[in-house]
């Protein structure tokens, strides 16, 4: 079984390789640019300035993948609404990291009060993510098609959804992430 734990100032560079090779090769991120370790580590606080998670999976010792959630939007009445994101090592897929990772995830998301976390899944054909997503409870709600052109293609994103906790059914709790 994966260790999941909060992420430490001592695995940004394996984050930052993580997500380079992800920015380079896949759809799964439309970066086309891999950002620095300076890059990393500052997206990295601002996840962690607004009180929300940011892990690590460790396989056998090493970090082998690392999962977050930021305002779906930058203003502050999105605050109750996340998007998340999840990579792993490319040779460390289909392991059961992905699953570990979103299931913490979910958790310290409706633990912190989340109500709803959205994904959005960069290319409709990256069924790793879509297929995840799915497992967890969370619904399409749309495509948006042809937004994005990475490796000589027009790619499509996938918008999910998954309520949390009692949803809009009551007001939030202040403060919140």
């Amino acid at each position: 079984m994966p260790l999941i734990r909060p992420s430490r100032d001592e695995d940004i560079p394996a984050i930052t390789a993580i997500y380079a090779h992800h920015v380079l090769h896949g759809t799964g991120s439309f970066e086309t640019e891999p950002p620095n370790e300076a890059d990393m580590t500052a997206r990295r606080a601002d996840v962690l300035s607004r009180g929300l998670p940011y892990l690590v999976a460790e396989h056998e010792g090493k970090v082998a993948g690392f999962a977050y959630g930021n305002w779906f939007k930058p203003r502050p009445a999105y605050r109750y609404s996340l998007e998340d994101s999840i990579y792993l090592a490319p040779d460390l897929q289909r392991k059961g990291l992905g699953r570990a990772l979103m299931a913490e995830l979910l958790a310290q998301f409706e633990a912190v009060g989340i109500r709803k976390v959205m994904a959005i899944i960069g290319d409709s054909a990256n069924a790793g993510s879509v297929g995840i997503h799915q497992a967890f409870g969370f619904t399409q709600v749309g495509i948006v098609e042809s937004c994005g052109w990475k490796l000589g293609a027009w790619r499509d994103i996938v918008i999910m959804q998954k309520t949390l906790g009692v949803g809009d059914t009551q007001p939030p709790l202040e403060p919140a992430a």
